[in-house]
């Protein structure tokens, strides 16, 4: 508990709420970049892989201070570690080399990139995540390489597939439910519903294995110290007694609270970024939105921890 305290507060400071807001000039450009490409499209395209996966990576990587050259490299290697189990995204091997082995060779490039980053910053800091984590101290003692190379692929992968997951799943929402969008474009100060909204709806994370800590009764089951426990977020995310019709997708719904960024101390790091992403996203987009339908059949990533849209044909039209 002390060292997971101690390696957050490193960059604990950095994902709070007033270090976001001097973000936000960043993620508004970002923001408005990835419009503009839309604008470019001729009126349709994959808003899943053109936009959504794009557009959160390049925020992140921003921060994390990555020249723009890298975009391409780190988007594949994201999507190699994560799309470990869609046939797509898994990279070309032998049969009887399955899993774990591509993974490894994956992490091995993430640690070879970021082992020449990590130098590069601590000889020459700069004002990025990056330098904040090359010349990071836990306990008074400057982090171990080991350490900084988790901290890098962590930030770089994890702030990535779940905020596109939650950017596309919440478009088709609005595609499939128009009095929505309206509501939306009608009325911008309800975005933060929305945003709010689209997280529980999607709820990107799917799972997460934790341990019992002690003996715990709930709804007349005991659950003892030491055993395994799976949480699953969608189904916390559709409970009536929490949420009236949890199966209707609604704009300005006042969500009090869901459970899709954790809880407790593994509450989402990145979680206030997220947000601001999306909303950015969602208020660039919609009111230069004319009109927008599906072109297609909307497909999901194949994966069980991570997942969310892969493909979101669209066609629209821009004002």
């Amino acid at each position: 508990g002390d060292e997971h305290r101690a390696h957050r507060g490193l960059v604990n400071e950095w994902f709070k709420p007033g270090r976001i807001r001097q973000l936000t000039d960043q993620v508004e450009a970002r923001a408005k970049a990835a419009v503009d490409h839309l604008a470019t499209l001729d009126g349709e395209c994959d808003f899943a892989q053109a936009i959504a996966v794009q557009y959160p990576l390049q925020v992140i990587l921003a921060i994390l201070g990555l020249p723009d050259s890298d975009y391409a490299r780190m988007l594949q290697l994201t999507q190699e570690l994560f799309g470990a189990e869609d046939p797509e995204y898994v990279r070309e091997r032998v049969e009887e080399e399955v899993g774990p082995t591509q993974q490894l060779e994956v992490i091995l490039d993430f640690v070879s990139y970021f082992t020449e980053l990590n130098k590069s910053r601590r000889a020459n800091p700069t004002d990025d995540l990056c330098s904040v984590i090359a010349n990071g101290k836990i306990d008074g003692e400057p982090i171990g390489e080991r350490e900084a190379m988790s901290y890098y692929i962590i930030v770089a992968t994890a702030g990535h597939d779940t905020t596109s997951s939650t950017a596309a799943g919440g478009l088709l929402e609005l595609i499939k439910n128009k009095s929505e969008l309206k509501k939306l474009q009608d009325d911008p100060s309800l975005m933060a519903n929305a945003v709010e909204e689209m997280i529980r709806w999607v709820t990107p994370v799917k799972h997460f294995m934790r341990t019992a800590t002690q003996d715990y009764e709930i709804r007349g089951k005991t659950i003892k110290a030491g055993e395994g426990l799976c949480l699953h977020y969608p189904s916390g995310n559709r409970d009536e007694e929490v949420f009236e019709d949890p199966f209707v997708f609604k704009a300005d719904r006042q969500v009090a609270k869901q459970v899709a960024f954790g809880h407790g101390v593994h509450l989402c790091l990145g979680m206030h970024l997220a947000r601001m992403e999306i909303k950015a996203l969602f208020n660039e987009l919609l009111p230069r939105l004319k009109s927008i339908e599906l072109d297609g059949e909307p497909k999901n990533t194949r994966a069980n921890f991570v997942s969310g849209l892969k493909t979101l044909p669209v066609r629209y039209e821009l004002a």
